[in-house]
């Protein structure tokens, strides 16, 4: 049987009328949204009652005993009477809320699976699909533009993109697997390699995070994005790289314009 905590949850997410919910049609509603199988409809309690009784009186029974005494729950015309939500307790958020949170539970996981296989990767394949994503997002015009140039002695580039086919207007990338957080010695590298290049504009990405002083340092005359693990993993999620969609859902609704007759 459900665990009663559970229960508990679902109980506030009732949909409570103004006239109340007795507990045995709570008990109806629980079993349906848990999917209760007849053996489990049959156990009875101690006293021998069988349809939902240890399910109704043992847990949901409880359970609203329990939201009673805690003023989560109501009988304003008295015991023995059905209950209602206490205007204490917000009303349950809407369907769409739910699926928003469902949603963001799902990028969450998926950009955690992400970070992982990355670290699993080589340093190589991290420079390549840091170039595969700012293609994506509009870095370059093709991949053919872009192309990762880490090495030994590569002097602190691992990446080149050409905003346009001449050449003129270049971002260089750092690109660092790493498990530490990166600091400010590690962005002053860079823009010394930057300006070994007579470039001004470069973009760091890491797996990991960068610290305080690192997200302070002022590179002057430099534009450096930094971009963090966290970042990086949602980024690849909007821009698809490394992942693919599995299934999609249209969120529907009323169109109320349409049954509005038209009596011209």
């Amino acid at each position: 049987l459900p665990d009663s905590e559970v229960v508990k949850q679902e109980i506030l997410k009732l949909d409570y009328p103004s006239n109340g919910i007795t507990i045995k049609k709570a008990t109806e509603k629980l079993a349906e949204k848990f999917g209760l199988s007849d053996e489990q409809k049959a156990a009875k309690t101690k006293r021998g009652e069988r349809y939902l009784g240890f399910f109704h009186y043992e847990i949901v029974g409880t359970e609203f005993k329990k939201l009673l005494k805690e003023g989560k729950l109501e009988q304003p015309e008295g015991p023995r009477k059905p209950y209602v939500l206490s205007r204490d307790v917000p009303p349950s958020p809407p369907p769409d809320g739910n699926i928003e949170e469902i949603y963001q539970q799902i990028r969450e996981k998926v950009a955690e699976d992400l970070l992982q296989q990355i670290k699993a990767n080589t340093p190589a394949f991290f420079e390549n699909l840091v170039i595969d994503l700012l293609v994506e997002m509009g870095y370059g015009g093709s991949r053919e533009d872009a192309e990762a140039v880490g090495r030994s002695g590569d002097g602190g580039i691992d990446g080149i993109i050409n905003q346009d086919r001449l050449g003129l207007d270049v971002v260089y990338i750092q690109a660092k697997r790493w498990k530490n957080n990166v600091g400010a010695p590690e962005i002053a590298s860079f823009a010394g390699a930057l300006a070994g290049q007579s470039a001004n504009k470069g973009i760091f990405i890491t797996t990991s995070d960068f610290t305080k002083a690192a997200k302070d340092y002022d590179a002057a005359g430099f534009k450096i994005i930094l971009i963090d693990g966290k970042r990086l993993a949602q980024l690849m999620i909007d821009h698809n790289v490394g992942v693919s969609t599995v299934k999609t859902y249209e969120v529907k609704r009323v169109d109320s314009d349409y049954f509005i007759e038209d009596v011209g």
